[in-house]
């Protein structure tokens, strides 16, 4: 149910290039009850550095919105509280109107987090791919080699499900174009994590990929099955597939 590409290592920090990088601590509203970052925590960290990068970068303005269509959580050694996070934040590839970024998260006193976002530039008014600007390529072609992106699914819809139960939405979970925020996904992957601890104790991946949007008042489902050293994981409304996800050992 997935492709190679899900067990491939993510990119290293480049020596040279636009590389983005800030701090900040970790929130008490974003541990679990070992006191470890969780991944929703992570999925909002990495969205707010892209947005605090689009302001270093003179971007902000032209290019306001975007949308993730995979996010990768690599969690090499758990991040706990308290502790202060440095994050360095570049592209691994691109084309004209997308790339995948890269996000490290290293803690000051101990863990590892990688991340990869597939990242999409978007029209507000006609929710449309839009081309990214000359400026922002330029500095984004400085840290890869990989000027022509595709995307390509690194994983297949969840077919057998051997679990399943409810999911409830909350008109909070809502963001500016009325679908489900990036990390209620992430929520909804740690009600799995719960039921395979040993799977989701670092090393560890997570992946999400998104199909179609979820609005609120829709009537979710998780579904997931075990195989061997990996959890697969649908979202579905009306058993159609939403967003696919994945838990493997790394």
């Amino acid at each position: 149910m997935t492709t190679p590409d899900a067990e491939r290592p993510l990119s290293p920090l480049p020596e040279a290039g636009y590389v983005y990088r800030t701090s900040w601590p970790v929130m008490t509203g974003d541990i679990d009850d070992q006191l470890h970052l969780r991944l929703d925590g992570v999925g909002r960290y990495i969205q707010e550095v892209g947005a605090e990068n689009l302001v270093d970068a003179g971007e902000a303005e032209n290019h306001p919105h975007w949308i993730v269509n995979r996010t990768v959580i690599d969690v090499i050694e758990p991040i706990e509280w308290p502790n202060d996070i440095s994050f360095s934040r570049w592209c691994s590839a691109l084309s004209s109107r997308w790339c995948t970024m890269r996000v490290q998260l290293v803690g000051s006193d101990g863990g590892r987090i990688e991340t990869e976002g597939f990242w999409i530039a978007i029209n507000k008014d006609t929710l449309t791919p839009s081309r990214v600007s000359d400026t922002l390529t330029e500095k984004f072609a400085s840290t890869t080699t990989e000027h022509r992106l595709k995307w390509r699914p690194w994983l297949r819809d969840l077919t057998d499900a051997t679990a399943e139960s409810p999911f409830a939405l909350r008109r909070t979970d809502i963001d500016i174009f009325q679908h489900v925020t990036n990390a209620v996904y992430w929520h909804a992957v740690h009600e799995v994590m719960a039921d395979h601890p040993d799977i989701a104790t670092a090393p560890y991946r997570a992946v999400v990929e998104y199909r179609k949007p979820i609005r609120y008042g829709e009537q979710v489902v998780i579904r997931s099955a075990r195989d061997g050293d990996s959890v697969h994981i649908a979202l579905t409304v009306d058993d159609a597939v939403r967003a696919a996800a994945l838990l493997r050992k790394l």
